[in-house]
């Protein structure tokens, strides 16, 4: 049976995953690529380096992210986002949205790509050496929908 997830259903779909896919583009190529993320209800809370997906996010802040729980090929539950990119520059407000997504990610085994030592060890060494900091942004939701197979 296919259907339809219905907002508390994407809602908890996002809420209990931290690994989805970002679409963003220049005006010509598109690009995607996993992101570790978490989810506060309103918007996703990301970090990355500098990079292509950065700055094609600047140059053009509409985007689209996916995430999926794929059980087998008959039983699986996706979820298509699009919304805005924000690159959070506050010091207090990117301390408090690094803070939200270490503590999401720190309790799960992630890639290394997620960066989640990094950022531990940036937020305890605030007055000491510099590091390489991430650019932390957030996507704010503005439309979501949801599918699902059930067999």
């Amino acid at each position: 049976m296919l259907g339809t997830l219905n907002t508390v259903q994407i809602d908890e779909l996002l809420g209990n995953n931290i690994t989805g896919r970002i679409g963003c583009t220049d005006g010509k190529k598109m690009y995607v690529v996993p992101v570790s993320y978490a989810f506060n209800g309103t918007y996703l809370v990301i970090h990355s380096r500098e990079g292509m997906k950065v700055n094609m996010m600047r140059q053009h802040p509409d985007v689209c992210f996916q995430v999926d729980e794929i059980d087998n090929h008959a039983n699986w539950r996706s979820v298509i986002l699009w919304g805005r990119y924000e690159e959070l520059t506050d010091p207090k407000e990117r301390y408090y949205a690094m803070k939200f997504l270490v503590s999401r990610l720190m309790h799960v085994p992630v890639s290394e790509t997620a960066g989640v030592e990094a950022m531990h060890q940036e937020m305890a060494q605030q007055d000491e050496a510099p590091v390489i900091k991430p650019i932390v942004y957030r996507i704010r939701i503005t439309e979501k929908t949801g599918r699902f197979e059930k067999h």
